[in-house]
């Protein structure tokens, strides 16, 4: 039985080209850009959830020069959507929103992704959905 590719490709943000998944080390890297087009970062580390297998947040790298004085922050993984276009991520945040933004630093003990209230506070900082039932 002869197979027939049903992909599509198209360059509209949101819509599937090739392949229907993508390995974490391909996302990883792949640059976020503004609501103008503009880069904002890059994702250094997806963060998924244990049970569900689901992708809760996209850890992004942020300002610096040549990976010295970057800051992390954690974006709620709905925040993104893929550009084909501009061959990375794009989102409605800013970089101001960026710059007031909760940091994350995986070598320190002050980030605990056990606690759901700071998980909440983080997701109402985007004002983006919970990804866990209410």
């Amino acid at each position: 039985m002869a197979q027939t590719d049903t992909t599509t490709r198209t360059d509209a943000p949101g819509v599937m080209t090739g392949k229907p998944l993508i390995e974490s080390d391909r996302v990883e890297g792949t640059a976020v850009y503004d609501p103008q087009g503009d880069h904002l970062g890059s994702i250094k580390r997806l963060m998924i959830e244990k049970i569900s297998g689901k992708v809760a947040y996209a850890v992004m790298s942020f300002g610096g020069f040549l990976g010295m004085g970057e800051d992390e922050h954690t974006i709620p993984w709905g925040k993104l959507t893929y550009d084909t276009g501009l061959g990375g991520y794009r989102t409605d945040i800013t970089e101001e929103q960026l710059r007031g933004a909760p940091t994350f630093y995986r070598d320190r003990d002050d980030y605990d992704w056990s606690d759901r209230e700071r998980e909440r506070e983080l997701h109402d900082y985007w004002r983006a959905p919970y990804y866990w039932p209410i």
